[in-house]
């Protein structure tokens, strides 16, 4: 019988099950049908025995996470690593006892991995993405030094491209790693291993003598991306103690690739290439058969869905008439409509790349939005009941003065609104700004200074790593946007602070022909204002982004004066944004996601 394992080291989110697992196996079953593909996810083992809180602060942290895993497969790191935790968790807040988690962490993972009988296994793959590399490679060569004979096989979006080769080549203990996309170079190097086939000329890396071979990628077309498989994660969560159990989120795949894919600070598709969309009805498919199975909590994966496809997804899940709660990705381009669509259908919180509240620092970001994109996709948000995840960029390379000073001049009228999360720049190899470096003023990169907390130095020759530095303006950058970086923080208190006092803080209620709307201010000051007739039609019709022409051309009885004067008095009001001639308003409807 012909078996093939695949792991997930820690630290993916621990109540989830993988996506990349379940899509291989989901892949392998169709078209390899007699190959027994197992599943196994060592990481909610792990969670479970450091306690579901602790292994949630660490996942969250690549300083953590990666000092912890690579302290284990390098001893002699351990104290440069317990350095390099011990910073990060001083900068989270966070009490961590090093040693005392070290030792959890490989007793719970010793512990896991001797329970499988591996010897009936003739190959694994260890699926190694963002935080799981030192795992992954303590994993195997843990398995390599007790079952030599045993293939062991990488892949994830950490070994696509020279990040692959680099692996291949520092460590030994790696006999493959597969490049890009996974499912069909993984099916052929299978075959290739179990049934005496030729080796698959793209998709994966391979050692010939002392040279490292192979490359390319091999793309699945949309009507082929697989229905993940989890069955194997579901049987683990039973067969914890019932005081450990709990609803998982199960992730989807709607798509590959990003749409967009022009952001210049983005290496998330270092494993795709080009945009593909799984047919609707495959989807929909998906999502009920996991409801049928008892679950209704579910997370695209999707680097962001597609404006065409989310409504039509959306609008089919609302009529399913289940409470579904939903997590997705979307970019800044959805009118109000959408957002109370998407809400309908069971969309319930949401990461939205947001990114900057400044035009220009959105231009040289390649964003494809504006200022006021941002800020109405944060007003239509809030507006649908929708809890918004998203970042503020900070130290962009050859940011200015002058787009730091719009931003602070943006956060006020944004302050009703979830507080954006303040995130420095970070240079991800792959991205456009690495690729290109000079184009943005970086004189030399070179891989980020923490891994000479993990690595010993014969490991780091050569080695390609996922997070790189750089000599350019970084000193600078830090100094002009640490206002910002205050700003935001004093924003998340006084926010935290009025929500839990006050709950929304600037809503509207429509009483026919007025509105009366309260606005709550930083400090905690309550207004109150009223708006009577036309006034009440044109903040109702400025919901949307409008240009002044078209609220002229709404409303042709009031003279161009009076409207400029109306709404620069709810501009200075904070009731309404302008970015030159658009507006939004920016108070919403109490409970219209209810409706």
């Amino acid at each position: 019988m012909k078996k093939f394992a695949l792991l997930a080291l820690p630290w993916p989110i621990f109540s989830r099950p993988s996506v990349q697992l379940g899509a291989l196996k989901g892949y392998l079953r169709t078209v390899w049908p007699e190959l027994v593909v197992d599943n196994y996810h060592p990481y909610l083992w792990v969670a479970a025995q450091l306690g579901y809180e602790l292994y949630h602060q660490i996942s969250q942290s690549s300083g953590l996470s990666e000092a912890l895993s690579f302290a284990l497969l390098f001893p002699e790191m351990r104290k440069r690593a317990r350095a390099l935790a011990q910073k990060e968790a001083k900068r989270r807040g966070l009490f961590l006892d090093f040693d005392k988690t070290l030792g959890l962490l490989e007793k719970s993972l010793t512990t896991y991995l001797s329970r499988i009988d591996w010897a009936a296994y003739q190959a694994v793959g260890i699926s190694v993405c963002l935080n799981q590399l030192g795992a992954s490679l303590w994993a195997a060569r843990w398995l390599k030094e007790r079952f030599p004979e045993l293939v062991v096989i990488f892949g994830g979006s950490s070994c696509a491209k020279e990040l692959g080769r680099s692996l291949l080549a520092r460590f030994p203990w790696v006999d493959f790693v597969v490049n890009g996309e996974g499912e069909r170079p993984l099916f052929l190097l299978l075959r290739h291993l179990l049934s005496q086939e030729p080796l698959p000329e793209r998709g994966v890396f391979y050692r010939a003598g002392p040279e490292i071979r192979g490359g390319g990628t091999l793309v699945l077309p949309g009507d082929e991306l697989p229905s993940p498989i989890y069955e194997d994660y579901l049987r683990e969560v039973l067969a914890l103690p019932p005081d450990k159990h709990f609803f998982p989120l199960i992730p989807l795949e709607a798509s590959r690739g990003c749409w967009w894919f022009k952001c210049r600070f983005c290496n998330l598709n270092l494993q795709w290439q080009g945009f593909r969309q799984k047919p609707l009805a495959k989807v929909l498919r998906e999502v009920e058969a996991h409801a049928r199975a008892g679950f209704l909590d579910f997370a695209f994966m999707d680097n962001a869905l597609s404006p065409k496809e989310a409504r039509a997804l959306f609008e089919k899940l609302a009529q399913h008439q289940r409470d579904y709660r939903f997590f997705a990705e979307l970019r800044a381009v959805h009118p109000r409509r959408d957002y109370l669509l998407f809400a309908r259908g069971g969309l319930k919180w949401v990461q939205i790349g947001i990114e900057a509240l400044s035009t220009s620092l959105l231009n040289r970001l390649n964003k494809g939005t504006t200022t006021i994109d941002n800020v109405a996709a944060m007003r239509h948000c809030a507006e649908a009941g929708l809890r918004l995840e998203a970042n503020l960029i900070l130290e962009f390379p050859g940011s200015t003065p002058e787009e730091v000073e719009e931003t602070l001049s943006v956060l006020p009228f944004v302050f009703p609104f979830r507080p954006l999360n303040t995130v420095s720049f970070w240079l991800g190899y792959g991205s456009h700004v690495f690729s290109h470096p000079r184009q943005y003023g970086l004189k030399r990169v070179y891989p980020h200074p923490n891994y000479a907390y993990l690595l010993p130095e014969k490991y780091r020759r050569g080695f390609v790593p996922l997070v790189w530095s750089y000599v350019g303006d970084r000193r600078l950058q830090k100094r002009l946007w640490q206002p910002v970086r205050q700003q935001v923080a004093v924003w998340e208190r006084e926010w935290k602070s009025l929500t839990a006092r006050y709950g929304s803080l600037l809503t509207y209620r429509d009483g026919g022909d007025f509105l009366l709307i309260r606005q709550v201010a930083p400090g905690g000051k309550v207004l109150h204002h009223r708006l009577k007739g036309t006034s009440r039609e044109i903040y109702l019709f400025l919901q949307d982004i409008r240009t002044l022409s078209e609220v002229k051309a709404r409303f042709p009885a009031l003279t161009t004066e009076k409207i400029e004067a109306f709404l620069r008095d709810l501009e200075q009001k904070r009731l309404v944004f302008r970015e030159k001639d658009r507006f939004i308003a920016l108070a919403y409807r109490e409970n219209t996601a209810a409706l």
